[in-house]
C-alpha cells in the first residue's frame, strides 16, 4: 500500500483522468510526482469500477483501491445491504473479508464485526478505508479465517463466509466442494463457533446439490440485480431442519424490489395446469427462474403454464407479477413464410424458451435485428407445437 497515492496532487490526477483511456494514459506518462504510473493507473481503473457499484467508497475522500480484480469480485453495496438485512446481533465474523464491503454493511447490524483477510496488503487497505469511512466497530485481522477459528475459543452470533473457486478448478463451478474455504468439510467447526451461518456463493452453484451438502439450511436467497442473478445466500441455523427449506427470491431494482418466496418441499408436490397463450403472457424474473419456482409461481398467481419446460405463463386478465408482462398480439406457427407475411418485422426483441434454435439463428433466418417495441417469444406449447408469440410490453 503506497500512501503517496493519497497526496492531493495524485488524487486530483486520478479524479481528472477517471474516464480516460488507460492505454492512452500509459503512453503519455511513466510517472507522476515520482510515483510509477502503473500504480496510478491501477487506482484509476479500480476506482472507475466503483462509481456505480460502490458509491460510498467512490465518493469518500482518500479511499484506497486494490486491483480491479478485487473490485470485480466484491459484493455491490446494493447486495451487501440486502445480506445485512437478513441478520443482526452482537458479534459477527467474516472469514473471507475481501475488500470489506459486506462487513461495512454488517457493521450497521452488529455491535462488533471481525474482518479476516488472508492477504496482508488487502487487509491494510481495508483497515485504511474503514478509518476514512469513520467505522469504529470493525476489527481487521490479516489471517486465514478458518485457521483463526481453529485457534480461538471465541464464539459469535453469526459467521459469514464467501468461498471462492479453487485455484485448480477451471471453468464454471457448480459444487460447494469445488470452492475454498471448503464449508462442507468445515461445517462442524463453523457451528462450534456460531449458531447462525450465512454463506454466499456464485449464482451458478446448483441449489439442489448445495442442500445435499449443507446441514441445517433454513433459507436460500436467490439475489438478482436488475434481472441478473448475482449471488446465492445460504442461511443456516443450528436448530433448523433441512426438511423444510424456504426459498426466497429477490430482484433488486433502482427504486423497488420484486420478491417471491416458496417452500421447496411444496414445489415438489405441485401439479401444473397448462393452456395455450391467452391475452397476457408472463415471464418470471431471473431470480425466480434460478430458484426453480416453476409451479409455485403458477399457483400463487393462478396462471396457466404453456409447457412443462417453457416457464412462460398466461392469463386472460392482467395481474401484478414479479417479472415481465406482455400483451399478446398474435400467435403464429413457426414457419418463415407465415411469420414474414403476418408480422413483417425488421426489428424485434427475441426470446426463446424450450426451443431448439438459438436467437442468433432465428434472427438470421427471419432477417430481424435487435430492439424496438415488439417482442417475439419462440417456444413450445403443451401440445408439442412450436409457436411464435408476438407481444407488446404492458
Amino acid at each position: 500500500m503506497n500512501l503517496a497515492l493519497l497526496t492531493p496532487k495524485i488524487q486530483q490526477f486520478i479524479t481528472e483522468h477517471l474516464h480516460d483511456d488507460p492505454t492512452t494514459l500509459l503512453l503519455k506518462h511513466k510517472e507522476v510526482d515520482g510515483i510509477p504510473f502503473a500504480e496510478i493507473i491501477e487506482q484509476i481503473q479500480a476506482k472507475a469500477r466503483c462509481e456505480k457499484k460502490l458509491p460510498t467508497w467512490f465518493n469518500a475522500a482518500n479511499s484506497y483501491f486494490p486491483n480491479k480484480l478485487n473490485i470485480e469480485q466484491t459484493s455491490s453495496e446494493q447486495t451487501a445491504k440486502y445480506k445485512a438485512s437478513l441478520i443482526k446481533g452482537t458479534s459477527l465474523i467474516d472469514l473471507t473479508g475481501g475488500f470489506g464491503v459486506d462487513c461495512y454493511a454488517f457493521s450497521k447490524q452488529f455491535q462488533e464485526v471481525t474482518h479476516c483477510e488472508i492477504s496482508p496488503e488487502l487487509s491494510k487497505i481495508v483497515a485504511h478505508n474503514y478509518k476514512v469511512l469513520e467505522v469504529s466497530n470493525i476489527k481487521t485481522i490479516a489471517t486465514d479465517g478458518i485457521e483463526y477459528l481453529q485457534n480461538t475459543p471465541q464464539t459469535f452470533d453469526c459467521i459469514y463466509i464467501d468461498p471462492s473457486r479453487r485455484n485448480d478448478v477451471k471453468g464454471k463451478v457448480f459444487l460447494l466442494e469445488d470452492c475454498l474455504p471448503d464449508v462442507v468439510t468445515h461445517q462442524n467447526l463453523l457451528f462450534q463457533h456460531a449458531t447462525t451461518l450465512l454463506i454466499k456463493t456464485a449464482p451458478l452453484l446448483d441449489i439442489t446439490n448445495g442442500l445435499r451438502s449443507l446441514k441445517h439450511v433454513k433459507e436460500v436467497h436467490v439475489v438478482a440485480v436488475h434481472n441478473e442473478v448475482k449471488e446465492l445466500l445460504w442461511l443456516l441455523d443450528k436448530n433448523a431442519s433441512t426438511n423444510d427449506v424456504l426459498i426466497k427470491t429477490v430482484n433488486l431494482k433502482k427504486e423497488t424490489s420484486e420478491t417471491f418466496d416458496f417452500d421447496l418441499s411444496e414445489e415438489k408436490e405441485l401439479q401444473s395446469t397448462y393452456g395455450l397463450p391467452k391475452k397476457y403472457l408472463y415471464e418470471p424474473n431471473a431470480a425466480i427462474l434460478k430458484a426453480g419456482a416453476f409451479l409455485s409461481i403458477a399457483k400463487a398467481f393462478q396462471l396457466q403454464k404453456l409447457h412443462q419446460h417453457s416457464h412462460l405463463y398466461t392469463s386472460d386478465s392482467l395481474i401484478p407479477f414479479p417479472g415481465r408482462r406482455f400483451e399478446v398480439q398474435k400467435i403464429l406457427p413457426y414457419t418463415k413464410k407465415i411469420i414474414k407475411k403476418e408480422l413483417n418485422l425488421k426489428k424485434a426483441n427475441i426470446t426463446t424458451r424450450n426451443f431448439p434454435e438459438s436467437v442468433a439463428a432465428i434472427r438470421k433466418k427471419l432477417s430481424i435485428s435487435d430492439g424496438g417495441i415488439d417482442f417475439l417469444f419462440l417456444t413450445t406449447v403443451f401440445t408439442g407445437k412450436k409457436v411464435v408469440i408476438h407481444c407488446k410490453k404492458t
